[in-house]
């Protein structure tokens, strides 16, 4: 392995291959050749640890319960809002009534103008066995809300989410206070990426800066905290130069702040190539993003459960965090549809649980709380990945 490891150069965000961060010590690059041997006991020092998070009882908490059991983690917001058949109106709403743009389809909005539908839907998922819930915020950011014309409407976006979501866990931790539930604040990868051009014409065009990323991360992230998420889950990230962004503009919040809430990184695998849209292999993923002390790392959408298996063990292998999965019910059919029952994606999930390779699962597209129900009930037979005790 060879991996190269620096001080700030002075490229800051603009060097594609840096972590850029000086408050953490320095610049982690990502490795330039195959990051072999990178396992538990072989960190390079500038690398985040767990020890290292200054979050409060939270953390604490919750590292404690992933120490003793799988947490489950609920599913698609987007296939049960679909069973809505929902119409213009309902994204409208009053507050909306007069917007000059289209909004059918955008479902983030569904917080400010259909927030009963969003309540039960939180509500299904945690009767269903979830111990974490995500705010209805995948797209609720600047960059991508402004396809609806709604990029002044994005921290309401996600202050309102954030909110709705902490009501709806309290209620259940209430009624099983051995049983607390959290909110996982959303936050997507947006519609555009750092590190590739979307013209094939000109390969050295980017659609967005880094500076532009960080402040629409910013804006999502503060809402998100302000409206009571416990976690922030930045998730399926296809370049990790996005995902340095909103790692970038979390941890500048915190200081603003003085408050820390802990950090879940989700990476999407795009291809049977086993790597991001970006390129990185799983490694290089994990690499790139270990100077953060995050409180898990995983993989979610794309794939289904079995194709996602073999990246889910390097994981495993080479991670000092927690890990975490929600694959997809397996691969949309001709007319987009997921057509993997409840029963047929337990079975495959259930390989990463035999292998102990997980220490939260859950769901993503076309899964529903009757996947989540199957999958929480199948968990309880099986014990969490071990963390190694100098990362715990």
């Amino acid at each position: 392995m060879q991996l190269l490891i620096q001080k700030d150069r002075g490229i800051g965000p603009y060097d594609v291959l840096a972590s850029c961060s000086g408050k953490f010590g320095g610049v982690v690059l990502n490795p330039i050749h195959p990051c072999h041997g990178v396992g538990k006991d072989r960190l390079p020092a500038t690398m985040g640890s767990l020890d290292s998070v200054k979050s409060g009882g939270l953390m604490k908490n919750i590292k404690e319960i992933l120490r003793e059991r799988i947490l489950i983690l609920d599913g698609a917001m987007g296939t049960m809002i679909q069973r809505h058949q929902l119409d213009e109106k309902d994204f409208r709403g009053d507050r909306f009534n007069d917007h000059s743009h289209p909004l059918k389809g955008n479902n983030d909005v569904l917080s400010l103008t259909r927030p009963d539908i969003i309540r039960e839907i939180h509500r299904q998922y945690l009767e269903a066995g979830a111990d974490i819930i995500e705010t209805n915020t995948f797209s609720s950011n600047s960059i991508a809300q402004t396809d609806y014309n709604l990029q002044d409407a994005c921290y309401d976006l996600n202050l309102y989410s954030a909110r709705l979501a902490r009501e709806v866990a309290d209620e259940f931790t209430a009624r099983d206070p051995s049983k607390p539930r959290f909110v996982a604040g959303a936050i997507g990868p947006t519609n555009k990426v750092a590190s590739l051009s979307p013209d094939v014409n000109n390969p050295g065009y980017r659609a967005i800066t880094f500076d532009q990323l960080v402040e629409s991360f910013h804006e999502q992230a503060r809402g998100l905290l302000d409206g009571g998420a416990d976690l922030f889950l930045v998730e399926t990230i296809t370049d990790t130069l996005n995902a340095k962004a909103a790692l970038f503009a979390i941890q500048n919040l915190f200081e603003e702040t003085g408050k820390e809430i802990p950090i879940m990184i989700s990476g999407t695998i795009t291809d049977a190539s086993g790597r991001t849209l970006s390129g990185q292999t799983t490694e290089a993923f994990l690499v790139s993003l270990s100077h953060v002390p995050l409180l898990s790392i995983g993989l979610n959408c794309a794939l289904g459960a079995s194709a996602l298996r073999p990246y889910l063990q390097v994981l495993n292998e080479q991670a000092p965090f927690f890990v975490s999965a929600y694959p997809n019910a397996g691969l949309p059919n001709e007319f987009g549809q997921y057509d993997q029952s409840p029963e047929e994606m337990t079975v495959q999930v259930e390989e990463y649980l035999k292998e102990g390779l997980i220490n939260i699962l859950g769901g993503c597209c076309g899964t529903t709380p009757e996947h989540i129900k199957a999958i929480a009930e199948m968990s309880k037979k099986y014990k969490p990945r071990v963390l190694a005790e100098q990362y715990v």
